[in-house]
């Protein structure tokens, strides 16, 4: 097998994974907050306390995967060409 079809069949697995992670999971976590909804902070004798609210995420924690957010797109417009 040569070294391009091998290239190529990993870059297709690699593909496929994720297309089947975003139609089973189309949420992850907020890579801003790590998930958390907002920030950690200190206060002055060291100790963690919860800072603001994360604005990405809207302090859900959550954030749509590229992928579904481009699924979605391709779907509302092939939807829209329909009418």
């Amino acid at each position: 097998m040569s070294l391009t079809a091998l290239a190529t069949a990993f870059l297709l697995a690699v593909t496929l994974c994720y297309f089947v992670k975003c139609w089973l999971s189309p949420f992850g976590d907020c890579r801003k907050c790590a998930g958390m909804g907002h920030a950690l902070t200190t206060d002055r004798k060291g100790k963690a306390k919860r800072g603001r609210d994360c604005r990405r995420c809207d302090a859900t924690g959550k954030r749509i995967r590229v992928g579904r957010w481009i699924y979605n797109r391709a779907a509302r417009t092939s939807r829209a060409g329909h009418r």
